[in-house]
């Protein structure tokens, strides 16, 4: 079983969005990602996200993810949440992989909004509520219009909100008027999406955070969140400030790229990127490797 979920946070609070280690010749490393979840949890993670854009699902099969998500909750599922991503923009393709999900174990979906193909609000409504319907699963949408394309609107997120298993959004929005806004309407438990936000956030009500950077700094992310439960707002924001450089750093590309590169100086599970994807320059990880030292990570 994994950990109790109450209506305000039903998958905790600090969540990573996980990237899915490959041996060298690019194959799916199980081991690897057990070991990594295990990693994860033990530095103070909630749950793990597979299966999402860290995870490079684009370019995994069906059946690795499912491989994915049973491994991840056979190493950590009775100490974390796992969450599977099964958004994709194909409603009956989601579908599947939310059923293959619910079969392999995991404690709930991420489903981000349909890509390139720009549906309307009433599309992206019946989307989620047919994958919310797929399964017995929690889910978790993830509003991501910077690659996505289309935003979730506050009007949408508030009818997706009725829906018993729609219990929480990701948001990288980038937009706190909006998120205010949605947070207050729809009740959904919300998670940042937005490393660079996850103060902003908490503080127009978030309630934790599904991030990229707490593969290096979960210990100060868990550090930051209690820091402004318990309303020491001054603490939380020196160790916001103390994190930018990490958070700047670790965007300069895509942070999955960085992610691995950094994974694999500190001998965790990683190994390489999938096409079209590629890695860092040499150049470009001495830059990694100073914007870390500059928010305190040691490698």
């Amino acid at each position: 079983m994994a950990p109790t979920s109450t209506p305000q946070t039903p998958f905790g609070r600090v969540l990573t969005a996980m990237v899915t280690p490959f041996t060298a010749d690019g194959a799916l490393d199980l081991d690897g990602a057990q070991r990594l979840a295990a990693h994860l949890v033990d530095a103070g993670n909630d749950g793990l996200v597979v299966s999402g854009t860290t995870g490079e699902s684009p370019t995994t099969s069906d059946a690795e993810k499912a491989q994915l998500v049973r491994a991840v909750v056979d190493a950590v599922g009775d100490r974390a949440f796992v969450l599977a991503g099964v958004g994709t923009n194909d409603t009956r393709h989601s579908l599947e992989l939310a059923r293959a999900a619910q079969d392999a174990g995991a404690h709930g979906l991420l489903a981000v909004t349909p890509y390139y193909s720009k549906p309307p609000q009433e599309g992206l409504l019946r989307h989620f509520t047919a994958i919310a319907d797929a399964t017995d699963l929690p889910v978790m949408l993830y509003d991501i219009p910077g690659r996505s394309g289309v935003p979730i609107n506050t009007e949408t997120l508030v009818r997706l909100a009725e829906h018993p298993r729609i219990v929480a959004n990701k948001d990288a929005k980038g937009d706190l008027g909006r998120a205010s806004w949605a947070i207050a309407r729809s009740g959904l438990a919300w998670y940042s999406g937005d490393d660079m936000l996850n103060l902003p956030l908490l503080s127009v009500g978030a309630v934790g955070f599904v991030s990229v950077v707490s593969h290096l700094v979960t210990p100060e992310l868990r550090a930051l969140l209690d820091a402004h439960i318990n309303g020491d707002v001054t603490k939380a924001t020196e160790i916001h400030q103390k994190l930018l450089p990490v958070f700047t750093g670790m965007f300069r590309t895509q942070g999955v790229i960085t992610t691995k590169a950094a994974l694999g100086i500190q001998d965790l599970p990683a190994g390489p990127l999938r096409l079209p994807l590629v890695e860092l320059s040499p150049e470009e990880t001495e830059q990694l490797k100073r914007d870390l030292a500059a928010g305190g990570v040691q490698l």
